[in-house]
């Protein structure tokens, strides 16, 4: 092996010891609780409509207000030991789109998505004024005049990443509060608690109140399992962050319990 070689072997080795190092880093100090964990949310424009534009700009912190409040309400269920949990604020209006994921979803072209959206997110933010978050999330808002349906959203747990896709309306701000929360939770190692095939709840996991007698209808939602199951086939999505709540499995996840 030439020298030339090695030294960009150890270059890289070098690089992947610094990023796990920062990845368990991150993973410690989001998920100790000591203090707020600090997020900061990013508008974009994700369709370009001059409604979304409009909508965006009489944005305020207020249309994420149930996420702090849910964190809150939840924090105290189990003991967290802060007033308040998460610290949330808006940041400015990002212009580009964040890279979509692959449609190949292999493992390659997955990590390598996953390190292009980090390296995009430091250059997109390298400006942005205001103290560091810990967790960003870019908040992409659709027309719901022209947009029916959106994109899946997606909580990154390397790189503390989300993106949160919703619609541009102040009607649906408990929709879009919902959506939010679970990449969030996403970001701090909460895993989703549904069939992939059918989008409904897993027992008992994905159950606010697995025990309960009759099963359905559940009165709550589990935050990861992302529907509120009214029926053995039928589970809708919950109306917002007031009836939806974190279950023992997701609380172990992120540190509320062991």
């Amino acid at each position: 092996m030439s020298l030339l070689k090695f030294l960009r072997i150890f270059a890289l080795f070098l690089v992947l010891v610094v990023v796990a190092g920062v990845n368990y880093q991150n993973a410690v100090e989001t998920t100790d609780w000591d203090s707020p964990l600090r997020v900061a949310v990013y508008p974009v424009n994700a369709d370009g409509s001059p409604d979304t534009a409009r909508f965006i700009e009489g944005l305020t912190a207020g249309h994420y207000e149930d996420v702090e409040v849910f964190f809150t309400r939840e924090g105290r269920r189990y003991d967290v030991g802060l007033e308040r949990p998460v610290d949330l604020w808006l940041g400015e209006l990002v212009a580009a789109v964040p890279p979509p994921p692959p449609a190949d979803r292999g493992p390659l072209r997955v990590a390598a998505w996953s390190l292009r959206l980090r390296l995009w997110t430091w250059w997109t933010l390298r400006d942005q004024p205001g103290p560091p978050p810990q967790v960003r999330v870019f908040a992409l808002f659709h027309d719901p005049e022209t947009s029916r349906s959106v994109p899946d959203s997606l909580g990154l747990r390397k790189g503390l990443i989300g993106v949160a896709h919703g619609f541009a309306a102040p009607r649906l701000a408990g929709t879009n509060a919902l959506v939010l929360a679970h990449e969030l939770l996403h970001t701090l190692g909460a895993t989703d608690k549904y069939d992939p095939a059918t989008s409904r709840p897993l027992w008992p996991e994905g159950y606010a109140e697995p025990d309960a007698e009759p099963l359905h209808p559940q009165r709550r939602a589990e935050i990861m399992a992302g529907r509120l199951p009214v029926s053995e086939n039928e589970a809708v999505l919950p109306a917002g962050l007031a009836v939806t709540t974190v279950g023992p499995a997701t609380a172990r996840e992120i540190g509320w319990a062991r």
